[in-house]
């Protein structure tokens, strides 16, 4: 694939595209995705406050059978248009808290294309999306996110799915937690998130067609676990926001670990998704009130 087969130009057209979206915060898909977890908290009703990394709940995708890719994703995925690389993957996000949301809310929220820019890595050519989220509950704006989408070159039938580079990750962390992400967890999340990607559910897609070694645990499922572990490990603390950044994929049955850290000041935190093989998957940095 090269730069003008892409025609960044026509794929740079785009930015600046936006749509609007409105949803109500039923309380039904948080309490499912409570016992997903075995949440020790009790039933979730209205009024509570949302769980800072639970608004993948919401805002869900919508899209009938025709206007999905074969590997399930969408061919027009919201404001980012067509893309001629045919794998997708979650890259990172970056979110800033302004109010709470509550179960029960009526929201709204506001997308825009930020940025498309092409970039050549191990892996071969890359294109990341940028797509920024403004969601406003009833007393005005509530969350910003800024979320980073990468698109990646098809690979051959029957060969295997290179790895990016991998960092080690820290060792010398306070917190710490095993996790197995099995496949019922796996289609449970892409249940609760209407997320018909066949890497996370289709095991004869993820290894014969993308050549991954099992099936992919979800970007945004390992971003709520941390979300999560950084809230169970400050108890009482309140998040102002935080960042992510996928590294490398995990996958099902694989166990792996959260490690965390609080900063020398105290008032952020930082936590990996570490891979079985000791390196990073996931880093975060979440800032605490």
């Amino acid at each position: 694939m090269t730069t003008a087969a892409l025609n960044l130009d026509d794929l740079k057209s785009h930015i600046g595209r936006r749509q609007t979206a409105t949803d109500v915060l039923h309380p039904g898909p948080a309490n499912l995705l409570r016992l997903a977890f075995a949440r020790p908290e009790p039933e979730l009703e209205t009024g509570d406050p949302l769980p800072p990394a639970w608004l993948a709940l919401y805002f869900l995708p919508q899209y009938r059978p025709d206007e999905l890719r074969p590997d399930g994703s969408p061919r027009d995925a919201g404001v980012v248009p067509p893309m001629p690389l045919p794998r997708r993957m979650f890259a990172g996000e970056r979110v800033r808290f302004h109010r709470p949301l509550r179960l029960g809310d009526a929201v709204r929220r506001e997308t825009e294309l930020a940025d498309i820019a092409l970039k050549s890595g191990s892996t071969g050519t890359l294109v990341f999306a940028t797509v920024v989220n403004r969601v406003f509950g009833p007393e005005g704006l509530a969350l910003e996110d800024e979320r980073r989408t990468v698109f990646r070159e098809e690979i051959k039938p029957g060969e295997r799915n290179q790895a990016p580079r991998r960092d080690p990750a820290p060792t010398d962390v306070p917190w710490r937690k095993r996790v197995t992400a099995d496949p019922v967890l796996l289609f449970r999340f892409s249940a609760l998130t209407f997320n018909s990607h066949r890497i996370h559910y289709d095991r004869a897609w993820a290894l014969e067609t993308e050549g991954y070694p099992g099936l992919v645990v979800h970007g945004p499922l390992t971003t709520t676990l941390l979300i999560d572990f950084a809230r169970d490990c400050n108890p009482g603390r309140a998040l102002r926001g935080y960042a992510t950044q996928a590294r490398a994929p995990l996958f099902e049955g694989a166990p792996f670990e959260l490690r965390g850290r609080p900063t020398s000041d105290g008032r952020a935190a930082e936590l990996w998704a570490v891979t079985p093989e000791g390196t990073i998957a996931m880093s975060a940095e979440v800032e605490l009130a």
